[in-house]
């Protein structure tokens, strides 16, 4: 039984400037960490990778957590993907009074593709991690959309 979505993780070629952003930009917090070297049998065999060594960290807000990834081996590669291909696009957070978290991340320096959108229900807006992730930035002004956390529960089919 499916009960929602735990984490999402992010490879990062630097998880010291990963983790500075994370943390110290957006307010995410350290829940655990922990590195493994070359030859470790466990995380290979769970990724399905081969003489995998990494340090990791496993951030929380809110109601999730999201999980950083920094692989000195095998070397990684990056596809230059647009939002539009397949695969995950982009993380999106949850915020409150979306025109100044915009302000305050912009003065942080982060780049964003537009300026806020506002709709009746909700307003949202897409910028850049410094690896140049996609993050969504998403506040439901109006708690009876379909997207608002306080619509979460069992579904009316009575499943979780």
């Amino acid at each position: 039984m499916i009960l929602g979505i735990h984490h999402a993780a992010i490879s990062t070629p630097d998880l010291d400037r990963a983790l500075d952003f994370y943390c110290n930009v957006l307010g995410f917090t350290v829940a655990s960490r922990m590195d493994w070297a070359q030859g470790a049998a466990l995380p290979d065999t769970i990724m399905g990778l081969r003489g995998s060594a990494a340090r990791q960290a496993k951030l929380r807000a809110g109601n999730c957590f999201l999980e950083l990834f920094e692989f000195s081996s095998p070397a990684p590669s990056r596809p230059d993907r647009g939002i539009q291909d397949h695969g995950i696009t982009h993380l999106c957070l949850h915020v409150r009074e979306l025109a100044a978290e915009v302000a305050r991340l912009e003065a942080a320096g982060i780049r964003f593709r537009s300026a806020p959108q506002r709709r009746a229900s909700h307003a949202s807006v897409y910028g850049h991690d410094p690896d140049g992730n996609v993050l969504e930035l998403l506040e439901v002004t109006d708690d009876s959309h379909p997207f608002s956390f306080a619509t979460l529960g069992p579904a009316r089919d009575g499943r979780p």
